[in-house]
């Protein structure tokens, strides 16, 4: 709501509870995932705006299935979008659904629309385990008068992912389609792993972002504009002690990635910003200087 940009993903093996840490229960309340939080915590500040401030609130629903993106909330899911990329916006979907929300039960129901269409399929791991990666996002715009009464506009967006589960193909029982499935949740996951692993060497001068679609979409929030957000997701039992092993390392290189959020707002804005706030340290500097106080440089 302040204008910055925030990610808040799951990690982890088939069954470790992802899609729960994000989705959660709606009864009781207590066991409401990170999303439907998020939805509540966005409308409750929402409510408290002041007069001068007008809130426009947007979400969107995509998955990422065999690396094709699809419009979860489009009447015709199954259709394949682009990505696309320019200056001001960076990473994009060309034609992906938009819908304007007013309230976090209009989100709610925005969101379980997009759910019936995502892909799921069951293994030896998971009855209904996610066979692809999905991104529900929230872009929140922000109008209020600057100091010279002009409108200023920010600019905020969250993006709340799933991702399907790191697995061993062997212990899913895969064939068929849901090996095919597998194949390419790996590899994507395998991409982002690379991708941590250039940022957080700091030698290297490439980060593979654009070895799939996932690490594209991820690519602000990894290393970016972005504060960000890994749930770790492990099993318990001894059985999963590879994949557990697997997650914490993953986990343990991704803390060290280096983000540098800002706030979004028109580029004009922030240039008189910068310079009210630089005119004020000035006058600071002259008020000192005349009551022969140290002048801090």
């Amino acid at each position: 709501l302040n204008g910055y940009n925030g990610t808040i993903f799951a990690y982890g093996q088939t069954g470790a509870g992802k899609t729960f840490t994000m989705e959660g229960v709606m009864d009781p309340p207590d066991l409401r995932g990170i999303i439907p939080n998020s939805f509540q915590h966005i409308f409750d500040k929402v409510a408290l705006a002041t007069a001068g401030q007008q809130f426009l609130v947007r979400a969107s629903y995509l998955e990422i299935y065999n690396e094709d993106i699809r419009d979860l909330l489009s009447k015709d899911p199954k259709n394949r979008l682009e990505l696309k990329e320019n200056m001001d916006s960076g990473v994009y979907v060309k034609d992906l659904t938009s819908f304007v929300v007013k309230s976090a039960i209009e989100i709610d129901q925005v969101m379980q629309a997009g759910k019936k269409n995502r892909s799921v399929g069951s293994t030896l791991m998971n009855q209904a385990s996610s066979r692809s990666h999905s991104i529900f996002t929230i872009i929140c715009e922000c109008a209020q008068e600057n100091k010279s009464g002009k409108p200023s506009i920010r600019v905020g967006k969250l993006n709340l992912v799933d991702l399907a589960g790191s697995e061993r193909q062997s212990k899913t029982g895969a064939t068929g389609d849901r090996l095919k499935e597998a194949t390419k949740i790996n590899l994507s996951l395998s991409a982002l792993g690379n991708v941590i692993s250039a940022l957080v060497d700091g030698k290297s001068q490439h980060v593979p972002y654009r070895d799939s679609k996932l690490t594209r979409l991820l690519q602000d929030s990894l290393g970016g504009n972005t504060k960000t957000v890994m749930c770790a997701n492990c099993g318990p039992a001894g059985y999963n002690y590879d994949e557990t092993v697997s997650t914490l390392r993953y986990a343990n290189r991704a803390k060290n990635i280096k983000n540098k959020p800002r706030i979004n707002e028109d580029p004009k804005d922030a240039m008189l910003r910068e310079f009210q706030e630089e005119i004020h340290r000035l006058k600071e500097q002259l008020e000192n200087a005349a009551k022969g106080l140290p002048v801090q440089m």
